[in-house]
């Protein structure tokens, strides 16, 4: 009889780790703080209706459009992939017909560890935008699908893309069609005829649109009030808002779209692990023409989408329905772009202290929550909620990185892992992991 509770599991470490996906890891969690920032520090109202409200001097202008085009939703992108190689890495072991149930046991075990973790995250750190949560769900349906073909992996991974595409083409085409029937009817009205019903609900549609553009909707300032009471009252007016937030994106649809967008962003990462494109086992040849196919794809989506962010009257949007292709394609992109560099001795070398930051990225993760909803934009910290500008956000965003970067590598020198991947690992196990290092190396 086969030995089904294996119990001789223990976490991937030193040199059996692989230098690339601590890489891409390191690079993603650092560079989501780019994306988290504005929540965090920022007037979500004015956010919503016109990101100029925040700041539109040049410097203002080429740092928000170059975090829109290269880095918006590719972070989590990457992170999502690595999701689905991760779980390849941790269950080699179970791929066999006899293997381990231990293995499955310890899958889920961790992966419900993770839940209670970006609950956490939400309900005690105040984090509404928490992904943990999502991806620890999405993960658990993703177990059966580790023995399926790539080739279905990827159709299947499409699935999410292929829905917003369906639904954004139809809100498009509706859209289209609103504004094309209030503007004949406003032709008519001006000519002095008398508009039919239909004629004078389109009329009344679009100036609610508009209105709704202009952030004067019911919804818009009510969040302006919560907002105004949560950063001008004490710790549980600012609780209350945080965690109001997060149940607002629940009601809004943003749990369930959250756990399947990063499910099939899974499957594709297994894919990728299965055809050993993200692990490296490519060449430089094909890591190039991937990445440059993804960009040329991806790149002018993104750049057209952002300008037409920028756009106050309620007009179709054309990333309405290609926003999630070009999210995903950025994201190979950019797997592909740290995988050629990998290849080569510089790049190598440029890459290599964040390798420290992909081995403690849970720890930083929180780190990155802690500074922004506990120090810098607090009601008790230093008063720069609502007064920074884009450029301002973003260079305390590569302030925070450098200064994540020097510490997680100097925290590898002595200790095995970052300290929540540690009691993350200890929980999972069931068994406390060995923590400081044995000697420095």
């Amino acid at each position: 009889m086969t030995d089904t509770t294996d119990t001789n599991l223990a976490p991937v470490t030193g040199t059996s780790r692989i230098d690339v996906l601590d890489i891409l890891r390191g690079i993603a969690i650092l560079g989501i703080f780019f994306m988290n920032i504005p929540y965090m520090a920022a007037s979500l109202p004015a956010l919503f209706v016109d990101v100029r409200l925040l700041g539109w001097t040049p410097v203002d202008q080429a740092s928000w459009t170059a975090v829109q085009v290269l880095l918006e939703g590719t972070q989590r992108g990457m992170l999502q992939l690595l999701f689905g190689a991760g779980m390849m890495v941790l269950t080699a072991r179970a791929m066999q017909p006899d293997g381990p149930v231990a293995i499955a046991d310890l899958y889920f075990r961790r992966n419900l560890w993770l839940l209670a973790f970006g609950l956490a995250d939400i309900f005690l750190l105040f984090w509404a935008g928490d992904i943990l949560h999502l991806y620890a769900i999405a993960a658990l349906f993703l177990f059966p699908f580790r023995k399926l073909g790539a080739r279905w992996l990827l159709v299947l991974a499409m699935g999410f893309a292929l829905f917003t595409a369906v639904t954004g083409g139809i809100r498009y085409a509706e859209r289209a069609d609103l504004m094309h029937r209030a503007e004949s009817a406003q032709t008519k009205a001006a000519s002095g005829a008398k508009l039919d019903k239909k004629e004078t609900k389109a009329v009344e549609d679009w100036k609610k649109a508009i209105e709704r553009r202009k952030g004067n909707s019911p919804d818009f300032q009510e969040m302006k009030k919560q907002e105004i009471k949560g950063h001008s009252g004490g710790f549980l007016d600012y609780a209350m808002l945080n965690i109001g937030l997060w149940f607002f994106i629940v009601a809004d649809g943003g749990l369930y779209l959250g756990v399947i967008e990063a499910f099939c962003v899974m499957l594709l990462g297994i894919a990728l692990w299965k055809w050993e494109i993200i692990q490296g086992g490519r060449s430089a040849r094909f890591y190039a023409v991937l990445m440059l196919g993804c960009y040329a794809f991806a790149l002018p989506l993104r750049w057209m989408g952002a300008q037409e962010m920028l756009t106050m009257v309620p007009i179709p949007r054309s990333f309405w329905a290609t926003q999630e292709f070009a999210r995903i394609a950025a994201s190979v992109g950019h797997l592909a772009l740290i995988n050629l560099l990998v290849k080569s001795g510089a790049g190598r070398a440029i890459l290599a202290p964040f390798k420290a930051a992909g081995r403690t990225a849970f720890s930083l993760y929180f780190m990155q929550t802690i500074i922004g909803l506990w120090i810098l934009f607090a009601p008790w910290g230093p008063g720069l909620w609502g007064k920074l500008s884009w450029g301002g956000m973003h260079s305390v965003v590569i302030a925070v990185i450098a200064g994540q970067v020097i510490l997680a590598n100097i925290w590898v020198r002595y200790f095995t892992s970052g300290p929540l991947e540690w009691a993350w690992r200890s929980l999972a196990y069931v068994k406390r992991q060995p923590f400081r290092r044995r000697h420095v190396e």
